[in-house]
């Protein structure tokens, strides 16, 4: 079983910067990617950013050069630094783990984190 804290959302006017936190806990995983997904109203869940252990990181094209993903391998924690943030990035914003569990690979999400962008 995965558990999330998530962190860093709220209400943030266009163009300033945010940073998303999330921790990932539990037993009898390992971890294989993480990254951000989020959901605006009306809309489906998409991908922001992920990255599979020690490989490059993906990004929506929609946020390539302003958002940057990290990642503390050790304590299962990933990081979304967002600048220049837009008014269309506000959304639902849900921590992502890919876990390799008893033989298979499965996905989980966090609670999620509400970002607005709004002045």
């Amino acid at each position: 079983q995965v558990q999330f804290e998530e962190s860093g959302g709220g209400l943030v006017q266009p163009g300033q910067s945010l940073k998303l936190s999330c921790t990932a806990s539990g037993s009898g995983f390992g971890v294989e990617a993480m990254g951000w997904y989020r959901q605006a109203p009306g809309e489906h869940r998409q991908l922001v950013a992920s990255q599979r252990n020690l490989r490059p990181i993906d990004y929506v094209d929609a946020v390539k050069g302003r958002f940057t993903l990290s990642r503390d391998y050790a304590s299962n924690m990933v990081f979304l630094q967002m600048d220049n943030v837009k008014p269309e990035d506000t959304a639902v914003y849900y921590c992502y783990l890919n876990a390799f569990v008893r033989g298979r690979y499965l996905d989980y999400w966090g609670p999620g984190t509400q970002v607005t962008v709004s002045s």
